[in-house]
């Protein structure tokens, strides 16, 4: 067990030529945009003519709780795993944000010895997807307020523009405040707010988008606003959607890094799951199903996020429902899920795993519902005792379930070997998974069946302003759309401090947010917010540098 810290561990490691990765993966140099020795944008353009045989795994987990249970680790000790066992894999993950990174989550490149790498570049600027991303975002942000400064041919109305700028950073500060203050040639005074970059259209739309065009289409349906007369007003109104795909030109094509074993992952787009659709860009996956047997990919936070998500939003528009899922599970979380605090998880509590079975129960019901029989991946801790282990293990046997103890972040691909073997198995008899609701549903009845059939809640309340808005969307014909609920991530319902299998709970739905260009409706429940804010302690406060560049305390 290594004591190294994730940044000792990256930093100390052989990486090989970016080339050389790609190289295994049949791409030639013409394909290859280089960023450095061992970063690369991959021009997916001249891969159209290949198949997307590849089959997908999608790799999600129980709900997460505080202790942290180690979705990315697991999804690139598995790519390692499959590799040392003989099947062409590559990994297709998120870029991380960075106000998680200077916040309290950290980075989102795996941990111990089964990382993505160069791991400090990827959690800070990588290649410059985000501040492309933002840019273009903001560019739309400024020509709508300059519109309405230069006459206002289209009538907004000022008090109802919809688009957001961003900022790819924790600051509650700016989630309320007033622009266009100072006379009138600073603009039009306005109530605004920022959100967080990773929980913008725009970030969806290209993590959506199949290629340039699509994605200037899709940029151009954004609505943005509405007119004194109710009438939307999109991108292509504003006349910018050209210029915002400039801007997102070399963001669009997805990027190429390698594993600490030296095999390929695609890490490209970063939507959030908890408010946004969680899911990895579509031109990575479908970029890696043209490159290798099995991509591996994740989903963020548990299944009924992120999962729930890539089956309801990604797959349909990209026609790559997994293969295979694996489901993972962690002793600690159990606990917690069973009713132990967090100080309390080093003591060994098999009654309380027992308890928190339940919530796991509930994921892999919902899975098997979707058409997936789970293979359970045991993340293993330190603190984790062979009783507890035991206990988990044999309730998968009693389920009739795959499983597997990962010991991925001490021992890289060494340690996932048995998930690779299991999964390998799985692989034989594909699933065959669908969406957890008809695409002819109305959005009410899509929220209610999320509610009763995933959540296992009693229904769903709708605010007034919900009510106001689902009216105006069907009048504008945007009531078949599919959903993405911005809940809690501790918790089935709304509330996080419901653990476990919460049932007799009602969510209440707030808000609704229409994303005409990504191509789906955002459902605010609880007192979920698109700009986090800073914690108390956050990472940023123990991070430093030296004088030659050295890097610590980023993980």
């Amino acid at each position: 067990m290594s004591h190294l810290s994730d940044i000792e561990i990256a930093s100390a490691a052989d990486l090989r030529p970016i080339g050389d990765v790609a190289h295994d993966l049949g791409l030639s140099d013409e394909a290859l945009y280089p960023i450095g020795h061992h970063m690369a944008k991959i021009d997916a353009e001249q891969l159209r003519e290949r198949p997307q045989s590849g089959r997908v795994v999608l790799v999600t987990a129980l709900t997460p709780t505080p202790a942290g249970e180690g979705k990315s680790t697991m999804t690139v000790g598995l790519t390692d795993g499959l590799n040392r066992i003989g099947v062409r894999a590559a990994a297709a993950l998120r870029e991380p944000s960075l106000g998680p990174v200077f916040g309290m989550k950290g980075g989102a490149t795996g941990g111990g010895y089964a990382q993505v790498v160069p791991m400090e570049d990827i959690n800070l600027h990588f290649t410059g997807d985000f501040h492309a991303i933002t840019s273009a975002n903001n560019l739309l942000a400024a020509s709508i307020d300059n519109h309405i400064q230069q006459g206002n041919a289209l009538g907004i109305d000022p008090r109802r523009i919809d688009f957001r700028r961003v900022l790819d950073m924790n600051d509650r500060a700016l989630r309320q405040i007033v622009v266009g203050l100072g006379g009138p040639a600073q603009g039009v005074p306005r109530e605004d707010q920022f959100t967080i970059t990773v929980a913008s259209e725009v970030m969806a739309v290209l993590c959506l988008a199949t290629d340039l065009e699509d994605l200037k289409a899709r940029l151009g349906r954004i609505t943005v606003a509405s007119t004194y007369d109710r009438r939307p007003v999109t991108v292509a109104d504003i006349g910018v959607a050209g210029a915002m795909t400039v801007l997102l030109k070399r963001a669009v094509q997805p990027n190429l890094v390698q594993t600490l074993e030296g095999n390929p992952a695609l890490i490209h787009g970063g939507p959030f799951a908890n408010v946004a659709h969680g899911c990895s860009s579509v031109r990575a996956t479908q970029t890696a199903r043209r490159l290798a047997d099995v991509v591996v990919t994740e989903a963020g936070f548990g299944a009924d996020l992120g999962a729930e998500k890539f089956l309801d939003i990604k797959a349909p528009q990209a026609d790559c429902y997994p293969d295979a899922v694996v489901l993972v599970a962690t002793v600690r979380a159990l606990k917690m899920h069973g009713g132990v605090a967090k100080d309390d998880l080093r003591t060994e509590d098999v009654d309380a795993l027992r308890r928190g079975l339940a919530n796991l129960d509930r994921h892999v019901t919902n899975m098997r519902g979707a058409g997936a029989e789970p293979v359970i991946a045991i993340n293993a801790f330190v603190h984790d005792t062979d009783a507890e282990v035991e206990a988990l293990r044999s309730w998968c046997v009693e389920q009739g379930l795959r499983s597997a103890v990962v010991e991925a972040w001490a021992r890289g691909g060494a340690g996932a070997v048995d998930l690779a073997e299991q999964v390998s198995r799985a692989l034989e008899q594909p699933a065959e998974m669908q969406s957890f609701y008809a695409a002819d549903m109305t959005l009410e009845e899509k929220i209610r069946t999320l509610v009763t059939e995933v959540y296992r809640g009693d229904g769903a309340e709708f605010s007034s302003v919900a009510r106001r808005k689902l009216a105006e969307y069907e009048r504008q014909g945007w009531d078949r759309l599919p959903v993405c609920v911005a809940k809690t991530q501790y918790s089935f319902s709304d509330d996080p401090s419901l653990r476990g299998a919460p049932e007799g709970f009602t969510l209440t739905v707030r808000d609704l947010q229409v994303r005409t260009g990504a191509g789906f409706v955002v459902v605010l429940t609880g007192d979920i917010m698109t700009m986090p804010g800073l914690p108390k302690h956050p990472a940023a406060l123990d991070m430093d540098i030296t004088a030659d560049g050295g890097v610590s305390g980023l993980s």
